[in-house]
């Protein structure tokens, strides 16, 4: 970027991360609760597990799945947990006891799953699998019990095109976006369950997709190199992030104009490189610049979720490797500034 210079390093992201291992299988998606007091996880292993974030501590496990865990949630107050899974169950929990309070079998793996901002409302989608198309659910959880197996969704979208890889719910609930394999976005009237807008700006599979604070703004992640920035409403393309390998996930820090991105190669090849060329690090770029300025490293394989905690103050990864790393900001990080002439 002409006229800034960059020069941040990082060991001043954090000196030593608090490391969780209680997954026996790789990482596949982290999530803070709204106030960021426990952090959730889930992995292949077929246990989602919440911690305590600010000591590390695991307060306890959701059992129940036969699967890969590929997605979870959690709704605002805390009070319900979501996840899916390739055992072919969407399955929500009580936080509290850990107990399963309902589930939805499918025909193929649950991929993705949303608490909408009311929390009275939930967007799941599954695989294409087996002759069975990929196909987008919308559920009433108000009084999810063991009945909503048999309750009809509200509304079920089948994905004629590339099946739906990420999902995020829009403004007041009123729209849903859809990152696709094929790197395209889709926009949804969940009135009339049609198409309102959709934007290729990826060539490859987009892997994550989240939002900024006020929801404004969304960063997706994708196997083209990039992690890019859309306007939540026009998805018009805002930023765009490069990098030299698969991006696996994205997050936008909710007090600077940062945004952390993770990734690395695909699973298959990691064992033929070693930990430095394999790009195995959190890379942190300036929001507006798109210059990054730090990288941290720690991860023994691929990133494959990042999310920082919502007072901005630390930031967690979840990798290959099957460990979680919370990173506390340094107060050099908080007085960085880039020096634009």
């Amino acid at each position: 970027m002409n006229g800034a210079t960059f020069a941040f390093d990082s060991y001043r992201i954090d000196k030593k991360p608090l490391m969780l291992h209680g997954h026996e299988r790789s990482i596949t998606q982290i999530k803070y609760n709204r106030e960021g007091d426990l952090l959730f996880s889930s992995s292949k292993d077929h246990t989602p597990n919440v911690w305590y974030s600010l000591n590390g501590e695991r307060l306890g496990s959701f059992d129940g799945h036969q699967g890969a865990v590929w997605a979870i949630d959690v709704n605002w107050d805390t009070t319900r947990f979501m996840s899916g899974a390739a055992d072919q169950c969407l399955r929500i929990w009580d936080c509290a006891t850990g107990c399963q309070i309902g589930k939805i079998e499918n025909n193929s793996s649950v991929r993705s799953c949303n608490f909408s901002y009311s929390a009275n409302m939930a967007v799941y989608s599954t695989d294409a699998h087996l002759g069975h198309q990929c196909e987008m659910f919308i559920i009433d959880v108000r009084n999810a019990d063991e009945s909503i197996e048999d309750a009809d969704p509200i509304l079920r979208i089948p994905i004629t095109g590339s099946k739906v890889t990420s999902l995020l719910w829009g403004t007041l609930d009123e729209f849903i976006i859809t990152g696709h394999e094929n790197g395209e976005l889709t926009q949804w009237d969940l009135r009339m369950g049609k198409i309102l807008n959709s934007v290729n700006d990826h060539s490859k599979s987009i892997n994550d997709m989240q939002m900024n604070k006020d929801c404004t703004m969304f960063i997706t992640a994708s196997k083209d190199n990039t992690a890019k920035l859309f306007d939540t409403d026009s998805l018009m393309c805002l930023k765009s992030y490069k990098t030299e390998r698969p991006v696996n996930s994205a997050a936008i820090s909710p007090i600077l104009d940062h945004v952390v991105v993770g990734g690395g190669q695909d699973a298959m090849d990691v064992t033929t490189t070693s930990t430095r060329i394999g790009k195995f690090d959190s890379r942190f770029f300036h929001l507006v610049f798109e210059e990054e300025f730090g990288r941290v490293k720690g991860h023994f394989g691929p990133i494959n979720s990042v999310a920082f905690h919502p007072d901005g103050k630390s930031y967690s990864s979840g990798g290959e490797d099957g460990y979680i790393r919370i990173h506390n900001f340094d107060t050099a990080y908080f007085e960085f500034n880039f020096d634009c002439q």
